[in-house]
């Protein structure tokens, strides 16, 4: 189920929670939700500076395991497909300017960290020195969101292989 159609009882029921608790800690359901949205983005934002930061290895190769990751986690093989800010913003971001604005400022960090690791790439030679990193961070991440989406609709994680072979089998061939 998605936002639009789980109403706090079945929050509350399913974490066993009682109603006056998570009223005292949210007054809303949207409240709620951008407080899961924040915790998602930080485990995220921890998953990426640990692959593609801090990680060993070419960068290039940092992205690819990084990608391969979000892959592993989020394919459509798993009980609860897809990334959860890829979820919202199809599902609430036209209807909640404040998760909006968390959605799209958290697709603009996730997109600046991947450029990060183009450019290390650039400086090491491993992309040519024309690349635009942002737009290209911003192409890889669009692919991806775009596979996992159509991976939700085909029940199969043919896209996000294909996704995964386009963008280093092609386009990221160093």
């Amino acid at each position: 189920m998605g936002y639009a159609a789980t109403g706090v009882k079945e929050i509350l029921d399913e974490a066993d929670v009682p109603k006056g608790s998570f009223y005292h800690y949210f007054p809303s359901k949207e409240v709620f939700a951008r407080e899961v949205l924040a915790l998602y983005v930080r485990g995220e934002r921890e998953r990426a500076e640990k692959i593609l930061r801090d990680g060993k290895g070419a960068p290039l190769k940092r992205l690819r395991r990084y990608f391969q990751e979000l892959v592993d986690v989020f394919g459509s093989t798993d009980p609860v497909s897809g990334c959860l800010l890829g979820n919202l913003s199809l599902e609430i971001a036209d209807h909640s300017d404040s998760i909006q604005s968390l959605l799209s400022g958290s697709f603009a960090n996730w997109q600046a960290a991947i450029a990060g690791v183009l450019r290390e790439a650039m400086e090491r030679g491993d992309l040519a020195r024309s690349t635009k990193p942002e737009e290209l961070a911003a192409f890889l991440l669009n692919s991806y969101e775009g596979a996992v989406l159509r991976s939700k609709a085909d029940r199969s994680n043919k896209p996000l292989k294909l996704f995964m072979s386009f963008a280093f089998n092609i386009f990221l061939k160093g």
